[in-house]
């Protein structure tokens, strides 16, 4: 098995895993942590595409839910206390990616002569 049959294999094994979890998670997991969900069925097969990304994080929030280690008042709680140093950290990696990409310019030789590009000889 080569590097591209290996990747192929991990990629597809990923997708069935996340469609098993999809099917279980939205025939029976939506109802159960979301009350809002209960009796929608138009919006479920939306869902599925993210769910055969993601499904790792589908099936640990829905551990965290029924094992009721989630608090409910946090839900609705932003989280920012890590956004200024995610800004910071964005800045400066723009800022060092624009002086990397300064630094490496590449100058063109000395002796090379451009040429137009003109129509095909037949």
């Amino acid at each position: 098995m080569n590097e591209a049959e290996l990747i192929f294999w991990i990629a597809r094994t990923w997708l069935w895993i996340g469609a098993a979890v999809a099917a279980v998670f939205l025939t029976i997991g939506i109802d159960r942590i979301d009350e809002d969900a209960r009796g929608a069925y138009a919006f479920r097969p939306l869902l599925i595409p993210g769910i055969l990304l993601i499904w790792p994080l589908v099936l640990w929030r829905w551990w965290t839910l029924e094992a009721a280690r989630f608090d409910p008042h946090s839900r609705y709680r932003p989280v920012r206390a890590a956004h200024g140093i995610a800004a910071i950290l964005l800045c400066v990696t723009v800022l060092g990616a624009i002086a990397l990409g300064l630094a490496v310019r590449q100058e063109w030789p000395a002796d090379f002569e451009p040429t137009q590009i003109g129509e095909v000889a037949q």
